[in-house]
């Protein structure tokens, strides 16, 4: 396994938090990718500006966060995290995948993304939410 990292998701408020953060901690953001840039997009236009994914390095550390697209799941603040692991391999992934999806729920299966990862979200059965990614 490569890293472990929090992912902080929010109801529209991903660039404010993150600006927030920047002024804080400092740095750049790694990677900024919009809702409208998902191929073919398939949500409606008031949700392009929306936050996919935004990668935002703190020391040794990153920060992910994510806007969560509308009718998805509910954002609570406060327990609005997923922990992202970022594993060595596609096999690594699909066996951490297929461990935590025990008695869980899968969000979205294991599947290779136009981002160009393999990736897939699963909620425990202990109701942790996870997102598991390989990097091609």
């Amino acid at each position: 396994m490569k890293a472990i990292n929090i992912t902080l998701a929010f109801d529209g408020e991903t660039e404010a938090a993150f600006n927030f953060y920047k002024s804080i901690f400092g740095g750049e953001f790694e990677h900024l990718q919009r809702m409208k840039e998902i191929p073919g997009n398939p949500l409606p236009a008031e949700e392009g500006e929306k936050i996919l994914h935004l990668r935002y390095p703190i020391g040794s550390a990153v920060l992910l966060g994510m806007d969560v697209p509308n009718g998805r799941m509910q954002v609570n603040k406060g327990n609005n995290f997923m922990i992202t692991l970022e594993t060595s391999s596609e096999e690594e992934t699909a066996r951490f995948y297929k461990g935590l999806a025990e008695g869980g729920t899968i969000v979205m299966p294991l599947a290779n993304q136009f981002w160009g990862a393999y990736f897939g979200m699963v909620t425990d059965k202990f109701n942790i939410q996870w997102m598991l990614s390989y990097a091609k």
